[in-house]
């Protein structure tokens, strides 16, 4: 395992980087647009940008990737990245940020797919599933970090806008200078949205209904946090709560769903998810401290199920479909955080801060209701017959997806391990 590390530590040190710069830059926008005294619901239309953005560079980038190559598609966009940060601190209106969102969702996501296939090119059959179990720990781990890096500044300065340039620069020179050879690269097949519903309904509206509950918590959570009186170190703690528990229940989830009918996880999962989200408003009643432990609990419970979706679903098709289906319900996903905190923003407008904690728990609890529903319509899929568990992030790209779901049994054992270990 360590030698597994050794071989790639200058790649996952730019990746922790990129990760540490990408999770301050939301939070940092979002608190900055409700001090600024943006309209709630403009705030959701621009912190949507970076969501639609993602899902265009999920499409267009493995085509530039094709034409001209990985180091320069790679250095292109993190140039643009960095250079989207500080605009955003020359132009505070609401369009201008829109706009850069648009961009550094576009970047960010060709980003991941060059490091994603640098690492793919990297892993060996015996290490991969250590790899990617290792990968996705930094990108949630070095997200989670991110937003506590709020605090090294003021937000309503430019202080933390260069912070978040010079974070994403310097990613560049591990990345470029240890990465060797451009590998190489294949975009990943595509499957029709209608087939995918045909073949797992659940995995379809789940997918986008986690897209929903993430793409709000990512946009409107520092929103909400400064609307119910949060200093901005409690912010911080509050976003952070959120991505470093995602981290903790991985592992235990995923082994369950591996072990029984999978629905009857996503089921109580999705409950609990949408219970966690209620425990939070009752919580805020107490201190800010015992919400942002509420929170991390909410993190724990309900970033997995972005996982349990995309296993469900492969749970139904053939081993040749898999990459492909995974890589279709990460752009369904993508569609569900486009829209997420728009439509969170505009209810917050409406019923208030509070409306944000009750959309994240009717979310989830529609789920819920749907998926029992499907479990009174269809049989369960044998335990010997289902996929294994992809233990994912919640930002990933098609690629990271269809290298998971495409994971044999041989690696399984070994990725559980690093996860346990971590």
């Amino acid at each position: 395992m360590i030698a597994a590390i050794l071989s790639c530590w200058a790649l996952l040190l730019g990746l922790a980087l990129l990760m540490l710069g990408n999770g301050l830059q939301g939070t940092l926008l979002g608190l900055r647009a409700s001090l600024e005294g943006f309209p709630t619901t403009t705030t959701g239309l621009v912190m949507t940008g970076y969501f639609a953005g993602y899902v265009l560079g999920s499409v267009v980038v493995p085509r530039m990737i094709q034409h001209v190559g990985h180091v320069r598609v790679f250095a292109a966009l993190a140039s643009a990245a960095s250079v989207a940060v500080l605009l955003h601190s020359l132009f505070v209106l609401p369009v201008p940020w829109f706009a850069m969102r648009v961009v550094t969702g576009f970047c960010f996501a060709g980003l991941y797919l060059v490091t994603e296939s640098w690492l793919n090119d990297i892993a060996t059959n015996e290490n991969r599933g250590q790899l990617l179990s290792v990968y996705m720990a930094v990108v949630m781990g070095s997200m989670g970090l991110g937003q506590l890096l709020l605090n090294a500044g003021d937000p309503t300065r430019h202080e933390l806008f260069v912070l978040v340039s010079v974070l994403v620069s310097v990613a560049l020179v591990p990345m470029l200078l240890s990465a060797g050879r451009a590998p190489e690269f294949s975009a990943p097949e595509s499957i029709s949205l209608r087939a995918l519903f045909a073949a797992s309904p659940l995995g379809i509206v789940g997918s986008f209904s986690t897209g929903l509950a993430q793409g709000s918590f990512f946009g409107m959570g520092a929103v909400f946090a400064d609307e119910v009186g949060f200093e901005t170190s409690q912010v911080a703690w509050f976003m952070t709560a959120f991505g470093i528990g995602g981290m903790a229940l991985q592992w235990p989830i995923g082994r369950l769903s591996d072990a029984m009918d999978r629905r009857k996880v996503i089921v109580v999962t999705t409950a609990l998810s949408a219970g966690a989200a209620l425990g939070a408003a009752a919580a805020l009643e107490h201190s800010a401290a015992a919400l942002i432990a509420v929170t991390a609990l909410y993190g724990c419970i309900s970033v997995p199920l972005y996982s349990l979706f995309i296993a469900h679903t492969n749970d139904h098709l053939e081993a040749r479909h898999r990459v492909a289906a995974s890589g279709g319900l990460v752009m369904v996903g993508g569609l569900g955080a486009v829209l997420g905190p728009v439509l969170c923003g505009s209810l917050m407008s409406v019923l208030g801060s509070m409306a944000f904690l009750l959309f994240l728990a009717a979310n989830h609890a529609l789920v819920t209701g749907y998926g029992l529903w499907r479990m009174a319509r269809r049989e369960s899929v044998p335990r010997e017959a289902q996929e294994h568990y992809p233990p994912l992030a919640p930002r990933t790209t098609p690629l990271a997806a269809g290298i998971a779901s495409a994971e044999g049994s041989r690696e399984e054992d070994e990725g559980w391990e690093t996860w346990d270990r971590l």
